[in-house]
């Protein structure tokens, strides 16, 4: 009963969610202290004509080769002349594909120009449906409106479990293991390189769960342990915002996951609240050395609804 009683509470605050503060991207991103005018790209070589190109948004990870470039993530526009110039002096020329992880206006708002200049862009089915219309985004207190993209922004290729890509010698898997982060999120993996981008389903930190648009933490658990199961201790783990990991780190992250989502669980069950549990974060048991957890927990304690 007292389940019930706390996710009756849940769903009020997220029927109310819509009376968060609306904030535009340049309010959201200097609320973040970015500013992606200010980002300068850093390449980390992952295999050869493999790389990963550090910036503003998202972790962006290209494949160069006979066959073109390739692209995983996008990014914000202001970056785009510089992920170009990058790829331009890693040997590269214009980018031929573009793959999103998911659609999130930090790994995706560059698809409409790369659209309009000849990139075909492949996601998840349930991404490209996010990016049709104009989709609410919940963080603590306030929202963001993520528009629409125009039909050149808009994958041409969609999957709903697999699909894969031949390109530049070697085998690209792309996997979808169910709602977690969001309700589209992509694992692409390099097979050949061992190279897989698991876009913001892995944190070194706390994750940020979309739990406004169908992101529940059982899911990222699931999701989590489904990854661990194909890939292998050698993998090279490229995240949306936290460099590249090695299995032990996802291991080790899945482990912090379950104990948050059993924590979370016991919390309700005890009758907190989530003002409850984000008034005494160190006395519910909330380790401070990943960072702060009150987002995390915010979007963590209302998908305990779903």
């Amino acid at each position: 009963m007292q389940r019930l009683v706390s996710t009756c509470c849940i769903l009020v605050y997220a029927l109310t969610a819509a009376g968060h503060e609306s904030r535009s991207l340049d309010e959201l991103l200097a609320g973040w202290g970015s500013d992606p005018n200010d980002a300068v790209v850093k390449v980390e070589t992952l295999k050869p004509g493999l790389h990963a190109l550090f910036a503003a948004g998202g972790t962006a990870v290209v494949s160069i080769g006979d066959q073109g470039v390739l692209m995983v993530d996008d990014q914000f526009p202001q970056v785009l002349p510089k992920l170009k110039k990058a790829i331009h002096e890693l040997g590269g020329g214009d980018i031929d594909f573009v793959i999103n992880t998911h659609w999130h206006f930090d790994h995706a708002d560059n698809n409409p120009q790369l659209g309009a200049e000849g990139a075909w862009i492949v996601a998840h089915a349930n991404s490209r449906q996010k990016m049709i219309g104009t989709t609410t985004i919940l963080y603590d207190g306030y929202s963001y409106d993520q528009p629409p993209y125009p039909l050149a922004g808009l994958p041409v290729f969609t999957f709903d479990d697999r699909m894969q890509v031949h390109f530049n010698g070697q085998k690209i898997e792309l996997l979808y293991f169910g709602a977690a982060h969001t309700t589209g999120d992509a694992i692409i993996w390099f097979r050949r390189d061992n190279v897989v981008h698991v876009g913001d389903l892995y944190s070194s930190g706390y994750p940020y769960i979309d739990a406004a648009n169908g992101g529940t933490l059982a899911g990222l658990i699931a999701v989590c342990r489904s990854i661990a199961a194909v890939v292998d201790e050698d993998t090279i783990i490229v995240s949306g915002h936290s460099g590249i990991a090695a299995y032990g780190d996802l291991i080790d992250y899945i482990a912090m996951l379950e104990d948050a989502h059993k924590r979370i669980g016991n919390l309700i069950d005890s009758g907190y609240s989530l003002e409850d549990i984000l008034n005494d974060i160190p006395g519910a048991g909330f380790d401070l050395s990943r960072g702060d957890p009150t987002l995390f927990l915010n979007m963590a304690y209302l998908s305990f609804a779903h």
